[in-house]
């Protein structure tokens, strides 16, 4: 076996995979009615049938699409996000996904903005479950108080957060999983290892069991190329960098190359060829020079 082929037998965990798993495992109705009861234990009613996939995907422009939608009858929708990285702009993307799922809820149901009719739409509410550090965070973040300072704005949108679950919930499984994931990571990189020692110990632990179970090779499949779209895209900026480094370094050099043929030509004592060798610029640059001093 080649070096090459050596290192995609190793593999490199894919940097989202722990939100693959998350839109993965919610995308089966099994799960997302046990994700619907941990955020509505007073409902006992509801079944698997009740519930529908609103998931947004290619939302606008570049493909922006959120992690999990989904509709209760026709009287609730629940955006939810899973997030690592703590940031208060999900409140505009959680805007965003629930416009264009109210978009295309009244195209399926044939109601017009634009007529007198009053409009009819399920209740929203939305969503963040956060997996990194919890610290002093908030149990609901807002567009008012966030980014107006508390102020009566004529549209506010709140988002509940979520950080752990209740102890054997889906959520909390969930939590726990990206929890082993960190770990493993930190222990054996992002490697293929990281990811069977994660879904193994997942698994001894009944954390996620029946589904890591029955997607063991999907979860695995979830491995990317050494470069994933991230590092690609981290290498690119990287390149950028270095050459306006580069850029700018000859511009710099040209400039002081610049100013010596300048000292020289203003000194009278040397010739346009033996300025061109002093300085380190060409004859015709010299030259170009020198008409501009004798202007």
């Amino acid at each position: 076996m080649g070096e090459k082929e050596e290192k995609m037998e190793e593999g490199v965990m894919k940097y989202t995979i722990k939100d693959s798993v998350f839109t993965s495992l919610f995308k089966e109705k099994k799960y997302l009615i046990q994700l619907y009861r941990a955020l509505h234990p007073e409902d006992k009613e509801a079944t698997e049938n009740d519930l529908q996939d609103v998931t947004v995907s290619n939302v606008l422009v570049n493909d922006i699409y959120n992690d999990v939608g989904f509709r209760v009858g026709s009287t609730l929708l629940i955006l939810i996000e899973s997030q690592s990285t703590w940031t208060v702009n999900i409140i505009f993307r959680a805007l965003m996904y629930l416009v264009q799922t109210y978009r295309e809820y009244f195209k399926e149901t044939k109601q017009d903005v634009y007529k007198s009719k009053k409009l009819k739409m399920p209740v929203p509410e939305l969503y963040v479950i956060y997996t990194g550090a919890r610290k002093d965070r908030p149990e609901e973040i807002s567009l008012s108080k966030e980014f107006f300072d508390g102020k009566e704005i004529c549209l506010d949108v709140k988002v509940k957060m979520i950080y752990d679950g209740k102890e054997g919930d889906i959520i909390s499984q969930y939590v726990k999983f990206t929890k082993v994931c960190n770990e493993q990571t930190a222990l054996y990189g992002r490697t293929r290892k990281a990811i069977k020692e994660t879904i193994r110990i997942c698994k001894d632990s009944d954390v996620l069991k029946e589904y890591l179970e029955s997607k063991e090779q999907e979860v695995l499949d979830m491995l990317m190329e050494l470069y994933d779209q991230e590092e690609v895209i981290k290498s690119f900026v990287e390149s950028e960098r270095y050459e306006a480094a580069e850029e700018a370094a000859k511009k710099a050099e040209n400039a002081t190359k610049i100013e010596t043929a300048k000292r020289f030509l203003k000194m009278g004592k040397l010739s346009i060829e033996e300025v061109a060798v002093g300085s380190g610029l060409t004859v015709e640059e010299v030259e170009a020079l020198s008409g501009l001093q004798t202007v």
